[in-house]
Order: C-alpha cells, then sequence, then structure tokens
C-alpha cells in the first residue's frame, strides 16, 4: 500500500517528518461553500493513517461555518507523538474574515496563544512568519524566538519571503522552513533560491504548487507539458506536480490540500512516481 513514508523524509530541527504532508486550508471548504465536516475530518484521520505526520494549518484559516484548526483538533486530538502541525502567524481576519493588517511583533504572541487555544496545544511544533511587505523581518521574528524561548514554539519558519528575508532571520535563531509560492510553472525566479534553502538544510514547503496561478480558486492548473506527463503515467496531473516538487531537492515538503478522500490517496502516490530526466526538462 502506498503511504506518505513513499517520498522518504526531512527533519525540521529535531522532528522528522514524511516528505508529503496535508495542506488544511481547504478543510473548511471553497467558494463561500461550507465543507462537510464529517467527510473532512474522515479525511483528516486517513491521512495520518496513511502516514501523513505534517499539517499546515493557520488560525486564519476559516470560513463562516468551519475553522480549519478546529477541524484538526476535533479529528486528531490526542496528537500522535510523531505528528507536526505547523502553523503560521503575521495575517489576521476579524470574525466576520475581513483581512486586519499585518501583525505588530507585540500582537504575534496573541496570534500564537489563538493557534494554541484551537489546537488544544501548550506549544506549537513549527511557527512560520507569514510576511507582507517589509523591508526586514527582524523585529517580528524576534518576537517570535523570544516566544520559542518562553516554550510555546518548538521551531520557527518563514512565510512569502524574499531571499533577503532568510538572513535576517537566521541571524536571530534557526530557520528550519520556508514556505513560498512554488511549481511546475508558478514563481520559477525562486529556483535558485530553493537551491540555496537545501545548500543550507532549510526545508522549502511551496504553496499554490498544485493550483498554479489560480492560487486560492482551488483545483489543479491545467498545463499541456504536464498533462502530456501525466498520460504518460497514467497518473493525474496533481500527481505530476508533486512529484515534480518533490524531485527539486530532498528538501522540498510537498503539502497538498483536500477534502476529497480519493484525491488523499492520489496524492499520497504521487510519492512513489519517478519522472525520468527528459520528462523533468520538458516541464522546465
Amino acid at each position: 500500500m502506498i503511504t506518505a513514508a513513499s517520498a522518504g523524509t526531512w527533519t525540521l530541527g529535531d522532528l522528522t517528518v514524511n516528505r508529503i504532508g496535508f495542506g488544511a486550508m481547504r478543510l473548511t471548504g471553497k467558494g463561500g461553500v461550507a465543507s462537510d465536516r464529517e467527510r473532512v475530518i474522515g479525511v483528516l484521520r486517513r491521512a495520518v493513517e496513511l502516514g501523513v505526520n505534517h499539517i499546515d494549518t493557520a488560525a486564519f484559516y476559516f470560513s463562516p461555518l468551519r475553522s480549519a484548526n478546529e477541524i484538526i483538533n476535533t479529528a486528531l486530538s490526542p496528537y500522535a507523538d510523531e505528528l507536526v502541525i505547523t502553523t503560521k502567524v503575521g495575517p489576521g481576519r476579524d470574525p466576520s474574515g475581513e483581512w486586519l493588517p499585518l501583525a505588530r511583533p507585540d500582537q504575534l504572541r496573541g496570534q500564537v496563544e489563538e493557534n494554541l487555544r484551537q489546537l488544544g496545544r501548550d506549544h506549537l511544533d513549527v511557527v512560520n512568519l507569514r510576511q507582507n511587505g517589509l523591508e526586514s523581518v527582524a523585529e517580528h521574528f524576534g518576537a517570535l524566538a523570544d516566544l520559542r524561548d518562553a516554550g510555546l514554539i518548538r521551531h520557527l519558519g518563514l512565510s512569502n519571503i524574499r531571499p533577503q528575508h532568510l538572513a535576517q532571520a537566521q541571524a536571530i535563531a534557526p530557520v528550519v522552513c520556508v514556505q513560498n509560492p512554488y511549481g511546475v510553472d508558478t514563481r520559477r525566479m525562486h529556483d535558485q533560491f530553493v537551491r540555496t534553502c537545501g545548500e543550507q538544510g532549510v526545508a522549502f514547503v511551496p504553496f499554490f504548487a498544485l493550483a498554479g496561478d489560480g492560487r486560492e480558486a482551488g483545483g489543479v492548473a491545467t498545463n499541456e507539458a504536464v498533462a502530456a506527463v501525466a498520460r504518460a503515467h497514467g497518473a493525474t496531473p496533481a500527481q505530476v506536480r508533486i512529484a515534480w516538487t518533490l524531485s527539486r531537492g530532498p528538501h522540498m515538503l510537498a503539502i497538498p490540500g483536500t477534502g476529497n478522500p480519493d484525491h488523499l490517496v492520489e496524492n499520497l502516490a504521487a510519492g512513489a512516481l519517478r519522472l525520468s530526466p527528459e520528462e523533468l526538462a520538458g516541464l522546465d
């Protein structure tokens, strides 16, 4: 049986995770339609049964009737020791769902505590600072480093950053992962940054790797080169995109999200899909 272990593992600090994880953004529904709560709880539980031990979430992943963190808590608490839950802070939304300005450094503790409450945890495994428009992340990252020292956070990462932000953060505390938009046909100007992260032992966790520039609209972006490789392997375009992501280096972690149990199994099977050098060159 194909499991999340088929793609191998990586370490986030002292935490070992399978390279195919699960992104929680889709758990709440899309297009204004709430997810089927029992179905997505079942998907999460099945994911863990199939070896997923890295789940990416955020307190701002919510819709009028659903909260990703609350669904994770309901589905998986009490949590297995080997399960790593990564969350992110910086952005925030008011109760109506409207986006708030990026949190100030002194507001980050409140966001961390909100994630702790929703997830039912006494510490967070990994917290990513998701920045927007900052020239320097030093003050914000320093505030999170203080919370790490206080025992509320185990490891720190960065999201939506430019390359110079990594060095700014590393001067303050270790960075275990970077989350940036990246995929076959998305933000390929990050190619060198992806390699830099690998050289420094920092995991690169791409988002929008399946949706491409469709972003929050969901679904899998269409691309004839991807479709051709998928046909050759009897695979889905999503599986090809995940396999391409994993091929970019052993430090690449995929976090495809779905509320569909069949798509979950397909996504995990992508870890066993090996693309030839010619196919990879064609995708590039």
